[in-house]
Formats: C-alpha cells, structure tokens, sequence
C-alpha cells in the first residue's frame, strides 16, 4: 500500500510522462504479440521479436523480423493495428478520447501535456484540436479504406478486402508501413495501380503535414494569412516531393531492376510514390534492394528528415531542419537575427533545432558503429537500417529478419527514441536532475570554425 501512495507522489514532468507511455503501451502489445494465438503456429513468438514488432507499430516504422500478413493471427493483426493507431494519434490524444467517452474532465496538467505532445505553441483550445484530431483521422481513414475497397473486395473478395482495406488505409495514415499482402511485398503487386498508389500516397502526405498544418489549410485561404509554421512545413514538403520525385525518375527511369520494364505511366507513378514513402511511411512499390547508389542515399536523407511536427510522421521534422537552414543562410547574410517569410525567429528556438539535430545525428552514428560490430552486414546497409529506424520510416535493404538480438534491441530503442524524438527522450532522463541557478556568469567568446 505504500508503495502505491510513494508512486502518486511522484511528479513527473512533461517529457516523462510522454517516454513513460510510450513505453507502456510497447510492453503490452509485446506481451500480447507474444501470447501463442497471436502467431499462427500456435507457439509464442520470442519476447525480443514481440518487443521488436510491438515498437516498430508504436513508432509507426513498419521495420518487421517476421512477415506480418503470414506470422500473425487475426489476433495479432488486430493488436498490431490498435498499437499503429496509438503510436500515430498518440497515447495523449487517445487518452483524450477515453477520458472524452467515460464523461471525465481535462485537468490543467492533462492539458500542459496535450500542448507538448501535440507541439502546440499556445495551450488555448488543445483539447478542442485534439477532438478535431480525432474526427478528422476515423474520417479520412474512412475514406482511404473505401477507395482502397474498389480495388481489394474484386481481388480479395468481401471480407478479406474489406479488412486489407482499413489495415491499409490506417497504416498508411499514421505512416506506419506495415502491410498485409505477404511474403514482405508491401505495395509492389500494385506498382502500375492508381487507385492504391495514389490513395496510400496522398493519406501518407496529409498524416504527415502534422494536424496543426491540416487545420490551417482547411480555415485559411491564403498563404500569406497561415502562421510561419505551416508556411515552413508546406514549402519544405512541397521542395522535398519535387526534388525526390525528379532524382528518382532521373535515376531509376532506365533501371532494369526498378522501373526500365514499367509502362509510362507506371514509371510516373513509381516515382511519386518513392518521394513521398521516404517520408516516414515505410511503404514501397520498387524494390528498396535494388535501388541506385544516388536514390538509396536520397532516400537516407528524406528518412532522417522526416515530414511535418505534430502529426503521425517521425524524422528530425522538415521544420526543424528549415529552422537550421534558415540560421545558416541568415549567418551567411551577416545578419544576427534568422528571418523567414517576413518574421523572426526566437533564438531559443534556432537553439532547440540545432539540438535536436544534433542529437539525432550523434546517436544515428553511435548506433551504426554499434551495429557494424554486431551485424554481419556492409556499412551503407547498416546505416540504411539505422535511418529508417530513427525516421520511423520501415524502410529496409533486407537486414531487419538477420539483425542478432543485441541488434534488434538497439533498433528497438532507436524507434521508440525517433517516435518520441530525441529531445524528449534525454530531457525525460535529465530534467530531474536540473536545477534553477541564480548565477549568471559572464560572456567570452570561443573560437570556432
């Protein structure tokens, strides 16, 4: 007894209570993935495989040990689809929802986490947009799983398709990744098709713009009128499509292991779908092992940037890294200040960028150089591995079913750091420790470039 009245006393902050919920609900979809009904040979799955794959659904990744479609039961599919939900609304705006239907109130300090799991920069009406989170998402993936219908019902007849269609649709949404064709095809069998490329494309981009954007769009008419976030995150996004979309084509056009035997339109398609998928979704229609030299590395780049913040995308953010550029090229200008669109950026917020940065980019080579030692594969397939896990991407070059226990482990963590973001996570670990000083010691200059 207490030991119970201990743990109500503590008080967590803000970035504890995110890691820590995160973390629960991975440990109980692993053990439910691990009850022998949830695999199809009626035996438990090993614990690290189930942690493995319950963190990969969490953090929207889509990265699988085993295939998904053929390994797991009904059971199992439905468990992996509740834990893709979670991960991509987050565990704060499903608690919203539960608290919402059992009639409770929202405390203060329930609304002081919503703002910062939803990155909202003001707490005024945060559980008014988590409602409207919540609406919006059921709604278009209603609408995703009946346009992915017209096609999976005439292939898969009524029932099966029905279900691949809202599996789909929702794992898409929340940039998820998994997918339950079999044999670890993902979305290859419908490479020429429109209908399910172009669907999945475009419910991969709007859960990827982050909610925030989404509602601006739909109250805002004009660009000009839209707060400098949307404008930063619809530029980038739009930059990163055009760009990826024109390598890919450039590269793989001729390709005789991706697109040479592709018709026209199919080639189109392909290369739309492949600058979008980077984007933290996980799904793919080309061969990812047989990708050119210059589009894997492409691919590595748009993986660790991700999409949009507050959303169901991972990646550093497309607006974290505008933040960072625009200091840089405002540094290059002479200028003190770092301007964009007409405004300036605070220079705490210039700092926190640059933070997330680099710690994204210091335990990305951490955990690579841990992974060469303990993974019997080539470097660039590594780090490959590596990005998509921190990215929350799923996308692979085929090492995920070999990795050894130590290094499913590491990719373990890598995604849960990358779902919740790496400032999260070590400010969960060091904000306890923190302490007010009143001291303010002078200035002095260090040498640097």
């Amino acid at each position: 007894m207490k030991l119970f009245q201990k743990i109500r006393l503590i008080k967590l902050n803000t970035a504890e209570i995110l890691a820590i919920g995160f973390a629960s609900v991975i440990l109980i979809g692993a053990l439910l993935l691990s009850l022998p009904f949830a695999s199809q040979s009626g035996t438990s799955i090993a614990f690290v495989d189930a942690l493995f794959t319950a963190a990969s659904a969490v953090a929207v990744t889509g990265l699988v040990v085993v295939d998904t479609a053929t390994h797991w039961t009904t059971f199992g599919h439905v468990v992996i689809l509740v834990l893709i939900q979670i991960g991509g609304l987050g565990i704060i705006i499903m608690g919203t929802l539960f608290a919402l239907i059992l009639g409770r109130k929202i405390s203060f300090r329930q609304r002081i986490v919503m703002q910062e799991a939803m990155n909202k920069i003001t707490m005024n009406g945060v559980v008014r947009l988590a409602i409207y989170v919540l609406l919006f998402t059921f709604t278009l993936e209603g609408i995703g799983a009946i346009i992915l219908s017209t096609r999976l019902i005439p292939i898969y007849g009524w029932g099966e398709g029905i279900w691949l269609s809202v599996f789909h649709s929702v794992s898409a949404f929340c940039n998820a990744g998994f997918d339950l064709i079999g044999n670890f095809q993902s979305l290859t069998p419908f490479v020429e098709d429109p209908v399910v490329t172009l669907t999945v494309a475009f419910l991969i981009i709007i859960g990827g713009l982050g909610f925030v954007v989404i509602f601006e769009l739909m109250e805002r008419k004009s660009f000009s009128k839209m707060s400098l976030h949307t404008k930063m995150a619809l530029t980038a996004t739009a930059i990163l499509l055009i760009v990826g979309y024109v390598i890919v084509m450039a590269l793989e056009f001729n390709n005789p292991d991706t697109m040479a035997d592709l018709s026209i339109g199919g080639k189109f398609l392909s290369g739309f779908f492949h600058s979008v998928t980077p984007r933290t979704a996980g799904f793919n229609t080309l061969p990812t092992d047989q990708l050119r030299m210059g589009t894997i590395v492409m691919t590595m780049i748009f993986m660790f940037i991700g999409a949009g913040s507050a959303g169901t995308a991972g990646g550093v953010k497309v607006t974290t890294v505008g933040v960072v550029i625009v200091a840089i090229l405002s540094t290059l200008k002479g200028r003190t200040e770092s301007e964009a669109f007409g405004r300036k950026l605070p220079r705490g917020l210039v700092a926190k960028a640059t933070a997330i940065l680099g710690l994204a980019m210091t335990w990305v080579v951490l955990v690579t150089f841990i992974l060469t030692i303990t993974e019997d594969a080539d470097f660039m397939t590594i780090l490959f591995e590596v990005i998509s896990a921190f990215g929350t991407v799923g996308l692979s070059l085929g090492i995920t079913t070999q990795l050894s226990v130590v290094g499913k482990l590491v990719i373990t963590i890598t995604m849960f750091i990358g779902r919740i973001g790496p400032l999260t996570v070590f400010m969960a670990l060091a904000q306890r420790r923190q302490m007010t000083s009143a001291i303010s010691y002078p200035d002095e200059k260090v040498m640097i470039g």
